[in-house]
């Protein structure tokens, strides 16, 4: 089986997603392929900060999701000995410090915006198996195997990775990618909020673990601890109420949720947490995106937010060269130009908040 399209993009997150949707809507053919057989089926980067809800309002998308969805955060706050010690604001009166966006919402809100367009084919529960090139070297379409177990050949001018930080297509093109670890890993878990909870995003150190919390849309509170890296494995041969009530003695009003709605260590999602940078992120005929050319930690939130800066710079790049039926290597090389500075910044600012985090406790 086989089909042509412009552009083959692997990876339905954010960046892939919204990068459809823009090429779509000025008439381009585009297939998207995303593995998860459904949008968003786990915990994901979810805060939209100044830069990602700029670039949404620019293409008039941020209003198309679910106002139940959309949650301003009102506050930043960092707890020491169960009150609060610093408090962080809007810029602005009637700002925020960052929206809430569960990211199935995001994606949903993003398909529905581009299946209007009959140049679109999305693709869920499809995965890559291997990239094609042509005579000439330049890469020309994908090998993916389908959701009912077929092999097909998809033809492109571009091929885009935006499928997270274990590409495939980085992978099967042979791009080397430096990693760094910082140290510690995350624990997940999702909780009803309790009556009365404010939209905040709060913050401390407890028994030595540092707790997060993060309010989100539809009433939940999302809690992340930081444990050493690694450590994971031999953490679940204690006690999962071992992390439960060091919670509880952080933020006493979150028990009768805690203790109710965490009840195993089932209830937890690990993510391991790394930097990366891909060397480059393009050749010919092919580039990546998102968290397939720049890993970024959870600190800042800002992993999301670039990656959607990522495809709103791609698709003006593609569109020109779409228009004047240039050849789309140097397009492509722009996106690296343009945005791989803010991101090593970016990169290194979350590595100076998390070496100075404690001084937010020094009051």
């Amino acid at each position: 089986m086989e089909r042509q399209t412009e552009i083959c993009i692997a990876g339905g997150g954010p960046a892939g997603t919204l990068l459809a949707c823009l090429l779509a809507r000025r008439g381009a053919d585009v297939v998207l392929i995303e593995k998860q057989p459904i949008p968003g089926p786990s915990f994901r980067g979810e805060i939209l900060n100044g830069d990602g809800e700029r670039v949404l309002k620019k293409h008039g998308l941020l209003e198309r999701i679910a106002p139940e969805a959309v949650l301003p955060l009102i506050r930043l706050e960092y707890w020491e000995n169960k009150r609060v010690v610093k408090t962080i604001l809007p810029d602005t009166q009637g700002g925020n410090v960052g929206i809430h966006i569960p990211q199935a919402d995001l994606l949903h809100a993003l398909l529905e915006e581009a299946g209007q367009y009959p140049n679109f084919t999305y693709m869920p529960g499809t995965t890559v198996r291997g990239l094609l090139k042509s005579e000439e070297g330049r890469y020309a379409g994908v090998e993916v195997r389908t959701s009912d177990g077929q092999d097909l050949t998809i033809r492109s001018r571009v091929v885009v990775g935006a499928d997270g930080r274990y590409s495939s297509v980085r992978r099967y093109a042979g791009i080397a990618s430096s990693t760094e670890g910082h140290g510690y890993d995350l624990l997940w878990a999702r909780i009803p909020a309790p009556e009365g909870w404010e939209p905040v995003m709060c913050s401390t150190i407890q028994d030595g673990q540092q707790l997060h919390l993060f309010t989100q849309a539809r009433g939940y509170v999302q809690v992340g601890w930081n444990i050493k890296e690694d450590s994971y494995k031999e953490l679940r041969k204690k006690p999962f109420e071992e992390l439960t009530e060091t919670l509880i003695a952080a933020f006493p009003k979150l028990a009768p949720s805690v203790r109710k709605h965490i009840t195993s260590w089932q209830d937890f999602v690990l993510l391991d947490i790394f930097s990366s940078r891909s060397e480059r992120w393009a050749c010919p005929g092919l580039v990546l995106i998102g968290d397939a050319a720049h890993t970024m930690t959870p600190t800042g939130a800002f992993g999301l937010n670039e990656a959607l800066r990522d495809a709103d710079v791609l698709h003006e790049e593609l569109l020109a060269c779409m228009a004047s039926r240039q050849d789309a290597t140097a397009p492509l090389e722009r996106l690296e130009q343009r945005r791989r500075s803010d991101v090593e910044r970016r990169q290194r600012e979350q590595l100076d908040m998390e070496t100075t985090y404690a001084r937010n406790f020094n009051v």
